[in-house]
């Protein structure tokens, strides 16, 4: 299932909502392709959805949560990604690669 919050991050002279997935990467890379949201605007474990594109990915399908839901939610599916544990592994994959 696909979940987003209400646009109410401010970024860029925009406000902006989280789109995740309870079931997989995969359903929410696809879900985000069909909404037209471009590959950038995925951060660890969900993607920014601008408050235009809002609408449109409620009528795609997306139920519409508080944002300690999706927080929620995301952990209850094994799939949330915290900053500092991503940062750690990218870390740890630098220096496995470095000559």
């Amino acid at each position: 299932m696909l979940y987003l919050d209400r646009p109410a991050w401010p970024s860029r002279g925009r406000l902006w909502s989280h789109l995740i997935s309870d079931v997989s990467y995969a359903e929410l890379h696809a879900f985000a392709e069909a909404l037209g949201a471009p590959r950038r605007g995925f951060d660890r474990d969900h993607y920014d959805i601008p408050a235009d594109r809002f609408p449109v990915a409620v009528w795609l399908g997306a139920r519409v949560v508080p944002s300690r839901e999706l927080v929620r939610l995301l952990r209850g599916a094994g799939l949330r990604r915290p900053k500092h544990l991503v940062r750690a592994a990218q870390a740890g994959q630098r220096l496995r690669h470095t000559p």
